[in-house]
């Protein structure tokens, strides 16, 4: 592929990812950032993009990629300008929270790669159930569904009872996979 035709096929596939990432963000300005990265990241690793495959998509898995690299990052940052949050942190054993988690990572495994694919897009990336149904190319009554079972799973494989707290570093796997309000929307 000459350079003028990367360039060409680059140019019109920016439409194409400005609509896929104001869908992933809903910020216009970050939408922009997030086409503005994909593109560099191409152009940088176009030693890696196979010739004769399908641009379009090798584009979208690059913006899919950052955006969610940025947004696990994003997660964990807190806004403490004064240090108020910081002065207040204090740590725990973590051997517990450590064990809790092994468990955790086995049983996600055990699930159907499906069930899996839903439960981190919904619970852990914070995805509506619309967004993820989208990137997964099924319908929303589906991915609530493969939500719904994963989740019930989990609680099997775990052998977790209602109102059970997790110890200590855990804490993340029920607020961020099994958040009230909206796995079972």
């Amino acid at each position: 592929m000459s350079a003028e035709d990367v360039k060409s096929a680059l140019l019109a596939a920016i439409p194409s990812l400005r609509a896929f990432a104001m869908s992933l963000c809903g910020n216009m300005d970050r939408a922009d950032d997030l086409v503005q990265e994909t593109l560099v990241k191409a152009w940088s690793n176009l030693h890696s993009f196979t010739e004769g495959s399908n641009m379009s998509a090798w584009l979208f898995t690059i913006l899919r990629n950052i955006f969610y690299s940025e947004y696990r990052k994003r997660r964990r940052e807190v806004a403490d300008p004064e240090g108020q949050f910081a002065a207040r942190l204090a740590s725990i054993p973590a051997q517990m929270g450590h064990m809790d988690f092994l468990d955790f990572k086995t049983a996600l495994q055990k699930l159907p790669p499906d069930q899996r694919e839903a439960l981190i897009l919904v619970g852990a990336s914070g995805l509506s159930y619309e967004e993820a149904a989208g990137i997964c190319g099924c319908a929303i009554g589906t991915m609530k569904s493969r939500v719904n079972r994963a989740r019930n799973r989990l609680t099997e494989l775990l052998a977790v009872h209602p109102g059970e707290d997790f110890g200590g570093e855990l804490h993340w796997v029920e607020h961020e996979v099994a958040r009230p309000g909206q796995l079972g929307d």
